[in-house]
């Protein structure tokens, strides 16, 4: 484990200076937004649509993993639900933890990190995963919340996650880069060094502002902080790898890669809808801080033994 200990920890030690840059006010929380704004709307989306555009449809659909990510995914939901609905929790409130417990940061850590350790055909998979998290799951707690307050479901609310799917860089920057490769159009040299440097930043930018944000969390509600990050670190990987592995037998590197996503830490998406819709941010705050600090040591556990 050591050898991969060693591999991972420049990416938490990213996070760490992050960090450390946060809580010293060296990095204010408005040059943390405008840092983030940058990763998401252009060096991840350059990242992701250079990868895409040399990848084939085919190489990267994959019907039994996203069966197999589903499945496991939508088990530890159920189980998060269930325990949030014994506990006495609304139905706002419920749908904001099952998320924390299955969706992990597989966009600014995961896609980095396992490009960078597993090479461009992790890629593939972790695409997957990013745009089953968005399309399914996110839409998912929209639906909960709307309902959840209105009692009922209405037609706009189709229309709110319809345009928030639009407005998703990574989601536009994945079904551009597919396109792109699918009229097989070849990128110019030009552009590609142009996507190859704005892409580069992707990775110590994601990180580093992963862990500025870190700093401005709060630790409230720990032992429900501690519950979400044992569903996202433990119960969500391991019902992921009982269903790639025994369920729907996917290939092995395939299998690994949705495992390691699902060992991500809560992502900070989750915090956005929360403080967007007024349901229980601080609880989601204390839930990333909480996972992402705990995920130094699992997250490297767990691709110890993909590996």
């Amino acid at each position: 484990m050591l050898p991969i200990l060693l591999k991972t920890l420049p990416f938490f030690t990213l996070i760490g200076l992050g960090y450390w840059a946060g809580r010293t006010k060296f990095f204010t929380e408005e040059a943390t937004a405008y840092l983030t704004k940058f990763v998401f709307y252009f060096a991840l989306s350059a990242m992701i649509f250079r990868f895409a555009a040399n990848l084939e449809l085919a190489e990267v659909w994959d019907g039994r993993l996203v069966a197999a990510y589903l499945w496991g995914t939508a088990f530890v939901y159920g189980i998060a639900t269930l325990v949030g609905f014994l506990r006495g929790l609304d139905v706002q409130t419920n749908a904001v933890e099952a998320q924390c417990a299955v969706i992990g940061n597989a966009g600014f850590l995961g896609l980095p990190m396992l490009a960078l350790l597993f090479g461009p055909q992790a890629i593939g998979p972790v695409m997957l995963v990013l745009a089953t998290d968005l399309i399914v799951f996110s839409s998912l707690i929209v639906i909960l919340i709307t309902v959840g307050r209105d009692g009922r479901m209405s037609p706009a609310i189709f229309k709110t996650i319809g345009m928030g799917l639009i407005k998703n860089p990574m989601i536009v920057a994945m079904a551009l880069g597919l396109t792109w490769s699918g009229l097989q159009i070849p990128i110019p040299d030009p552009m590609n060094d142009f996507l190859s440097i704005l892409g580069g930043a992707a990775t110590p930018g994601a990180l580093f502002a992963i862990g500025a944000s870190l700093a401005s969390k709060s630790t409230e509600r720990i032992q429900i902080a501690g519950w979400l990050s044992f569903c996202k670190l433990v119960l969500h990987p391991t019902f992921v790898a009982f269903s790639a592995i025994i369920l729907f037998n996917v290939e092995p590197f395939g299998a690994a890669m949705i495992i390691a996503c699902a060992a991500m830490p809560v992502a900070g998406n989750v915090y956005m809808l929360a403080q967007h819709y007024s349901v229980a941010p601080q609880r989601v705050s204390a839930a990333i801080l909480v996972s992402t600090t705990l995920s130094v040591a699992t997250l490297t556990a767990v691709i110890a033994w993909i590996s």
